[in-house]
């Protein structure tokens, strides 16, 4: 939407001093975004005359229309010019642009030699003067408008400020000139001049009988004001000033009748269209096309209605499509001397369903399906009447009114809400004031508020808390945080969850889901017995395959592995995390509660004894290779050993102790499996699965696997902040000869045990079986360290002394000497 500052100017005060930039943070702090201020002008320099075409002469020797024209420029003598266009005659105005002038784009005038001609001046267009994108010829103008020899840049009111503002959905009453200046006289605190107030005392007598309105479908139109006149001369001229107004808008001039509708529209925001009444057939009504049928708009494309669409119709045929662009059948020409104005306030959805439908945005859908004041059909068409008459011959027959306007319903409010909203006291003094400057009425009293008509989107106490808001200035609101919201966030199980998947993704393992269904035949296959092959059936399986809920997990990571085997893989490692199922309990009755209001704790109890207990668990499988051989070494298979490590890497990263012992647990190996013990309770297990479940579903020899008991593990933080010494440490190593019975960590325990506080870590890095006699060594490197001193070589013997005391005492180890 562009404004001009000039027609700014005539509804609101602006003091001199106030500058265009004041004027565009002024809309900018409420709520409008001013996307470009243009100063017309700024870049142009006369002289620049008004002149009359005397002579025409043709130079015909040339490839393109070439004239030698002399103008009269209100001197002495003729000036010549050369000129390309061929769209004015003798007798002509026209601006011509003398020697000396510049031009927009720093184009410089002078006297200069072309054609064999001397040509003095230039004669313009108004693109070349940077005041429209017109660029279909020259302007000319009647010696109505233009003087010879008077200041073009003045007469063409050429230096102004426009601006060019960004208006959002919700604010159609701002896309007229009418509405931008209440918004810039209640941003600056200026006095705003409604140009509807000097139209309500208009009154036009009836010369004769107009053409009947009537709107048929009355959800689709409010109030219809039809204003017939007569005695139009078609040959009448736009003013200029009006001609300049409607370019500076972003429009163009076309003829005074139409020129006028668009002027209106531009000025107070209620789009209108004028028909050529010789060419309606009995009244007009507002109605749907009820009927597929073709359609000439005045754009001169055919178009096929939907029998939805909302139309302006004769009594024999569409002549518009309603709101959106008049029919070609009934529109203005150039032998119109009999007019039938048109001004409907139209329901903004079945506008906006027009335009789309036909993909047709027009500057009256614009305006009309963002919703106009319904009081501006009767002021709009009066307006019209007022300046077509002042302009031309035209006389008023009668006005026909059809329905009545609808305005926004009265509402009581709480101002103190308001204060609540915004997050800052506002008096209700304030609250009352701002709400009279945007134009509402208020009884302080009651507190009711009786909206203005071209706010229909003030329904609530919210969207007047946001007029306050915006009036008041969004940069006075103060840069608060408001308190953090109670809102869902991850419970540390959540977090835990995810760091383990993450883990284990960035180690190399890819996570699949399989569905939480198995069949007895599974279960039996793995050898799960007891309370680990207790299960639930299902009432309604999606499969009669797989009827019972799973109990664990490995099984399904199985028949994964089994498939992508049987279609070319070989070496890979996958995961999955997700819910087993065991019959631990007799389950209750399905229970369905109240929804209106929450349950009691009674019943959200029953609720979940009537839900199968799920234990969370990840579980991993270990298939094939991990290296291949390359000339850094030979191939290494996935072991036993590197199934116990990812379950001990998951119990690491959950920030637990644990042990480890040797175990005889399906479906792993009953010598290859290891069992991990937290808190006394063995919640890991991994290992070698058994051969005989190997050779039943094709996996390579020796696949391992693991299992973890998420929920079983006790809480713990997923971050143990350590401290970085500072001090060199110690580093000793020691080897012991134990039973084979004992196992390592048993003796890693034992050292750490006997080494005291000063141990930083302790690692297993060597394990000898070939001694015999029942006998293994385990060799361990002790890493000493304080935090204050260094340590003295005693000190470390002393330290590692104790260890391998403690280990003798409890394992039985005997220092390895050789």
């Amino acid at each position: 939407m562009r404004a001009p500052l000039s027609w700014i100017k005539e509804f609101v005060d602006i003091p001199a001093k106030v500058s265009a930039d004041e004027i565009s943070d002024g809309l900018i702090r409420v709520g409008f975004e001013v996307e470009e201020i243009i100063y017309q002008g700024a870049d142009l320099t006369g002289p620049l005359k008004f002149a009359k075409v005397l002579s025409i002469e043709e130079l015909t020797e040339h490839k393109k229309p070439i004239r030698y024209v002399g103008i009269d420029c209100g001197e002495k003598e003729t000036r010549y010019v050369i000129c390309g266009a061929t769209n004015f005659a003798v007798g002509d105005m026209i601006v011509a642009a003398l020697p000396g002038a510049v031009l927009p784009g720093n184009f410089a005038i002078s006297a200069r030699e072309t054609y064999g001609k001397t040509s003095n001046g230039m004669i313009c267009s108004a693109r070349e003067l940077g005041i429209s994108d017109e660029h279909a010829g020259i302007m000319v103008f009647s010696e109505e408008d233009a003087k010879i020899g008077a200041d073009a840049i003045e007469g063409l009111q050429i230096n102004d400020v426009i601006f060019d503002v960004a208006v959002n959905p919700d604010r159609g009453y701002a896309l007229s000139i009418r509405g931008i200046a209440r918004e810039v006289a209640g941003s600056l605190g200026l006095t705003f001049t409604d140009p509807v107030d000097a139209i309500r005392s208009l009154k036009f007598s009836e010369t004769g009988k107009g053409v009947s309105a009537k709107i048929e479908d009355k959800s689709s139109a409010s109030v219809f004001y039809l204003r017939t006149m007569s005695n139009f001369d078609p040959k009448a001229t736009t003013p200029l000033w009006m001609r300049r107004r409607i370019e500076k808008m972003g429009m163009r001039s076309i003829s005074l009748v139409v020129d006028v509708t668009n002027y209106v529209m531009l000025e107070l925001g209620q789009p209108l269209h004028a028909f050529d009444k010789s060419k309606i057939k009995g009244g007009l009504t507002v109605k749907r096309a009820g009927k597929a049928q073709k359609f000439v708009t005045l754009d001169g494309q055919e178009r096929t209605l939907d029998p939805d669409d909302l139309m302006v119709c004769d009594d024999d045929q569409p002549l518009a499509l309603a709101g959106t662009m008049g029919g070609l059948s009934s529109e203005i020409t150039q032998t119109t001397t009999e007019i039938a104005l048109e001004a409907v306030r139209f329901d903004p959805v079945c506008i906006a369903k027009n335009s789309r439908r036909h993909k047709l945005s027009s500057e009256a859908s614009r305006r009309l399906e963002r919703s106009v004041d319904p009081s501006l059909a009767e002021f709009a068409s009066a307006r019209f009447v007022q300046l077509l008459t002042q302009h031309s011959s035209a006389v008023h027959v009668a006005t026909v009114v059809a329905g009545e306007p609808i305005f926004p319903a009265v509402v009581k409010i709480d101002p103190t809400y308001i204060s609540k909203i915004l997050g800052f006291a506002v008096s209700n003094a304030d609250v009352a004031r701002i709400l009279r400057l945007v134009g509402c009425d208020v009884d302080e009293k009651s507190w009711t508020v009786d909206p203005p008509s071209w706010r229909a989107d003030l329904v609530g106490v919210a969207d007047f808390a946001e007029e306050v808001a915006r009036m008041i200035g969004y940069d006075k609101i103060p840069s608060i945080l408001p308190p953090r919201p109670l809102h869902a966030s991850l419970t540390p199980t959540q977090k835990r969850r995810r760091a383990v998947a993450t883990m284990l993704a960035s180690r190399g393992l890819a996570e699949v889901q399989t569905f939480p269904f198995t069949n007895q035949e599974t279960i039996d296959a793995m050898g799960f017995v007891g309370e680990r092959a207790s299960t639930y059936a299902i009432a309604n399986p999606m499969s009669e395959e797989f009827p019972l809920m799973r109990v664990h997990l490995v099984p399904g990571l199985i028949e994964v592995a089994q498939r992508n085997i049987s279609r070319g893989a070989k070496d890979f490692a996958i995961f999955e995390m997700g819910s087993i199922f065991r019959s631990a309990q007799k389950l209750v009755p399905a229970i369905s509660p109240e929804l209106s209001k929450r349950p009691s704790q009674k019943v959200i109890e029953e609720i979940f004894a009537s839900v199968p207990p799920q234990a969370y668990h990840v579980a991993g499988l270990l298939v094939g290779k991990v290296e291949n051989e390359n000339w850094q070494g030979k191939a290494r298979a996935y072991t036993w050993h590197d199934a116990i490590e990812y379950a001990q890497d998951i119990l690491a990263l959950c920030n637990l102790e644990w042990s480890i012992k040797r175990s005889d647990f399906a479906p792993w190996h009953p010598g290859r499996c290891a069992e991990l013990i937290v808190d006394g309770k063995a919640v890991a297990h991994a290992g070698e699965l058994h051969p005989r479940i190997i050779a039943k579903y094709g996996l390579p020899e020796r696949s391992v696997a693991f299992a973890v008991g998420l929920s079983a593990l006790p809480d713990s933080s997923l971050v143990r902040p350590t401290r970085v010494g500072t001090m060199p440490a110690a580093l000793q190593d020691v080897a012991l000869i134990v039973d084979e019975k004992v196992t390592a960590a048993e003796v890693q325990a034992a050292l750490t045990e006997g080494a005291g506080d000063l141990l930083e870590s302790i690692s297993l890095f060597d394990r000898y079986d070939k001694i015999g006699d029942g006998k293994i060594s385990v060799a361990f490197t002790l890493v000493f360290r304080a935090p204050d001193r260094t340590l003295t070589g005693d000190e470390v013997s002393a330290m590692r002394e104790a260890a391998t005391a403690v280990a003798a005492k409890k394992c039985g180890a005997v220092v390895r000497t050789a």
